[in-house]
């Protein structure tokens, strides 16, 4: 699950503000900045909620590897052909595409 931080720099990756997030979610605004702020923690389910609607948008959250936490976004099409062809792999990069 992602932190506080996680969520607000996701935030800022895809120019999402408090109250589009809290929309996409179900969850309170109220909640979302306390989140951020490291105020309070909410429920699992709403930090899940969260995690969700911020995936959806494009931000892949990097569990701690031993070298800590991130987010970053997915490659888009165009992107992702590039690294293709680039890497001369020739696969799927599926994975990393923004839908």
């Amino acid at each position: 699950m992602i932190n506080g931080s996680q969520c607000r720099a996701a935030r800022a990756l895809v120019e999402f503000s408090c109250e589009r997030l809290a929309l996409s979610a179900g969850v309170s605004m109220e909640s979302i900045l306390h989140f951020e702020a490291k105020l309070s923690e909410p429920t699992d389910d709403e930090v899940s909620a969260l995690q969700s609607a911020l995936e959806e948008a494009g931000p892949v959250f990097i569990p701690d590897n031993g070298r800590g936490i991130g987010v970053r976004l997915k490659f888009s099409k165009s992107d992702a052909r590039r690294i293709a062809i680039l890497e001369n792999e020739g696969g799927i990069v599926a994975p990393d595409r923004v839908p």
